[in-house]
């Protein structure tokens, strides 16, 4: 077992080719007000994929910019695994096509690589990270890395209230001892339930009770946090640089945020600080019923959220990490881990010191769990935060139409027979290429 300290040693992002337009292109033709989209869940726009893209194209290319600019060979990764509630086969994982893809462009092969696949809606790209973590921690790597990539094309059916939510992309991560960019703590915490909140039962695109996951999401997230401070300590509001959430949308992200504020300032002084403008967080034992101290719950929480106190908290730790979630959707696994690389891009830009600093990050997949851990931000963040090749993809993206926008959606249809022209021209990277003699996908590089 190794006493080294292990985690996230270089990222690299895929975003799919396409982009959506929520204000100038999407509501308009819903007849909806643009500030819906921009203000209500809190995103601009949606990448999506290009005909000849899909889940393994996009891991694979994110994987190869990783592999490539940290100069290795298939030799060095020990395992590749794959998160996704995309999988388009239930046996053979994706983890398999994307060693394929790789292996068309490298000498060597990733023969003697573990490969798996893992699956719970979108905390399975953490649960990964969690499983590289603990391979790498029990000495099992042989000094071999750790490919982790969370890849999802998050589709919904037209019409679905999640549609303006949509995404397509992928987060590639080298997990290693030594790391670059974080190391990660042993101290977890998990909250999870049996719930029928979001599911795919045998179908492509998702069943969803919007509501009800909402109160899912943060019911789990608050248990995951109670269950990581009885081991870690409580968690104070100064304690961390940044808190990276799952971020399905912004919009739900500040629904957790100002709860996650509400949780950890309850009976500290930064409570009795704000009781003379919006009074003490109400104690159950206080209402003669349920209804009664849920309702005053909620006005104190609204208040909490209107506080400068909060404002600026908010303003510093968690508005960073959804700039990125604002230009490209729902990514589910890599929700996350692109929130993560949002914070940490918007560190590098303010040119901040982050070294020895705390990162608390909040994971989610739906069914449901939670899961709450923290990173230390280690001395090499800036040159692999700043190696992310993201800003250009995301300035490339072509601007679909909406007439373009329905077409490109019927092309990833798997119940819709669609011939559509791709959008954007390939080169340098792995592209969808066609079906093999037992109706499996095949792919190639393209120069």
């Amino acid at each position: 077992m190794t006493d080294r300290a292990v985690g996230i040693d270089a990222i690299e992002i895929w975003t799919g080719k396409c982009k959506l337009d929520l204000a100038e292109t999407f509501a308009p033709e819903k007849g909806d007000d643009p500030e819906k989209y921009t203000k209500g869940l809190g995103l601009r726009a949606s990448s999506f994929p290009d005909t000849y893209e899909d889940i393994v194209t996009m891991a694979a290319n994110a994987a190869k910019s990783l592999l490539d600019r940290e100069g290795l060979a298939p030799t060095d990764v020990g395992r590749i695994d794959v998160a996704t509630e995309s999988a388009f086969d239930n046996s053979k994982p994706v983890s398999t096509y994307v060693a394929g893809c790789l292996e068309q462009v490298y000498e060597g092969d990733f023969r003697h690589a573990n490969k798996g696949e893992r699956k719970f809606a979108c905390v399975s790209g953490t649960q990964s990270v969690d499983d590289a973590y603990n391979w790498i921690r029990a000495g099992r790597n042989r000094g071999r890395a750790a490919l982790v990539i969370a890849t999802d094309t998050a589709l919904y059916a037209r019409g679905d209230p999640g549609e303006a939510t949509q995404g397509a992309g992928a987060v590639a991560m080298l997990v290693d001892e030594d790391p670059s960019i974080v190391s990660l703590s042993t101290d977890q915490g998990i909250g999870s339930m049996d719930e029928t909140d979001f599911l795919k039962p045998q179908q492509q695109f998702p069943s969803v009770d919007g509501k009800r996951s909402v109160k899912v999401y943060l019911a789990r997230m608050r248990e995951a946090l109670e269950d990581y401070e009885s081991v870690s300590g409580r968690v104070g509001v100064e304690d961390f640089r940044f808190a990276p959430f799952h971020t399905p949308f912004p919009g739900m992200v500040r629904k957790a945020a100002v709860l996650a504020y509400r949780h950890v300032t309850r009976g500290t002084e930064l409570e009795e600080a704000l009781a003379p403008e919006i009074g003490r967080q109400p104690r159950e034992d206080a209402f003669d019923d349920r209804e009664a101290f849920e309702t005053a719950m909620r006005d104190y929480v609204d208040a909490l959220s209107e506080t400068s106190r909060y404002r600026e908290w908010y303003e510093a730790t968690i508005e960073p990490t959804i700039d990125i979630g604002r230009q490209v959707g729902n990514w589910y696994t890599g929700s996350v881990h692109l929130a993560r690389a949002s914070a940490l891009l918007s560190a590098l830009r303010n040119d901040e010191d982050l070294v020895g600093e705390e990162l608390l990050v909040g994971s989610y997949g739906s069914g449901a769990q939670a899961e709450i851990h923290s990173e230390t931000v280690r001395e090499g963040w800036r040159e692999g935060v700043a190696a992310i090749d993201l800003q250009e993809r995301l300035g490339a993206r072509y601007d679909l139409s909406f007439d373009e926008y329905e077409r490109i959606h019927d092309t990833h249809n798997h119940d819709v027979e669609s011939d559509v022209e791709p959008f954007t021209q390939p080169a340098n990277e792995f592209v969808h290429a066609g079906w093999g003699r037992m109706n499996e996908r095949q792919y190639e590089y393209v120069e």
